[in-house]
């Protein structure tokens, strides 16, 4: 009789190992799919997470719990950074970050379900790129954006989501599910959106600028609905069209809200309670990318030097 074999009986011997043995073998491919569709969480991140399932289904290694060690994650990091778009080129860096940040949210529910004894990207080193700069409009790009006088009534409809975006800070999917009734309150004569994101569930408070407004009382206080996907593409046109050069997506019209809304000194907590950052850290990044708080100090240190 030893201690070990004493507390071995005592939880249940040869039976509880193997309940963990069984465990162990069961399906993870199963599991990650039944939380998919079990969460509450928006369209988009579903249809994201399951093409993340299709891809670990064809990767082929890590089918059961069992399956989920620092060997076969090393190996998914090669596979993942092997593939191609359809262009041949390969994937950012910022794609390869999301696949492991999907995969990693599944293996720690397993984890924290005690379906898994450890999480193996403890022991795994992934090579971690660098986001590539936020290319935000500058004010005056915005400010053409907004005024063009567009006669193709779609593309006009793509522009006005996108300087309602522009002008509140709102995200794709946040604006699809916007409602001016529910979602609003006045202070002052001037309306705010009180919401939560959808992403995040972080509480949000911002007001709707001027120019944001009148695209509300273009349409009767209801936007119009376009996918994420038809609002890029068609953005790309816009922006041709316009002779802008710089690559816009509906996201850059967040990206331009927190960067000119910085650019007049607005408190960036104040920043991050409109944009809905849960950590400040989020909302420093566009500070650090504005050449206009740069040129200022430049000039004000030149001044004292004279």
């Amino acid at each position: 009789m030893t201690v070990e074999n004493f507390n071995f009986h005592l939880n249940g011997g040869e039976e509880k190992k193997e309940e963990r043995k069984q465990s162990k073998q069961g399906s993870f491919i199963a599991f990650m799919r039944d939380c998919i569709v079990k969460e509450q969480i928006d369209h988009q991140t579903r249809r994201q997470r399951l093409v993340s399932l299709r891809d670990l289904e064809a990767f082929g290694k890590l089918n059961t719990f069992a399956d989920l060690t620092p060997a076969n994650i090393t190996d998914y990091d090669f596979y993942v950074r092997a593939k191609r778009k359809p262009n041949g080129e390969p994937f950012a860096s910022a794609t390869i970050d999301n696949y492991h940040k999907r995969l990693h949210h599944y293996i720690m529910l397993a984890y924290q379900q005690q379906l898994i004894d450890r999480d193996p990207y403890d022991s795994v080193k992934i090579k971690r790129g660098k986001n590539k700069e936020r290319k935000p409009l500058l004010e005056h790009e915005l400010v053409t954006l907004r005024d063009a006088e567009i006669k193709d009534k779609y593309l006009d409809r793509v522009r006005d989501l996108f300087v309602f975006s522009a002008y509140t800070g709102l995200a794709y999917v946040d604006v699809m599910g916007f409602d001016f009734e529910t979602m609003t309150e006045v202070q002052d004569d001037m309306f705010y959106i009180d919401g939560k994101r959808t992403k995040t569930g972080s509480d949000f408070y911002t007001p709707i600028l001027p120019p944001a407004m009148e695209v509300l009382k273009k349409y009767n206080f209801k936007l119009p609905t376009i996918s994420n996907q038809k609002l890029n593409m068609y953005l790309h046109v816009v922006e041709k069209q316009l002779g802008i050069k710089k690559r816009i997506s509906f996201h850059v019209a967040r990206h331009t809200f927190a960067t000119v809304v910085l650019s007049y000194n607005v408190p960036i907590d104040k920043v991050a309670r409109m944009l809905g950052h849960k950590n400040i850290k989020t909302t420093q990044i566009y500070a650090k990318i504005l050449k206009s708080s740069v040129q200022e100090q430049g000039s004000r240190l030149a001044r004292m030097m004279m």
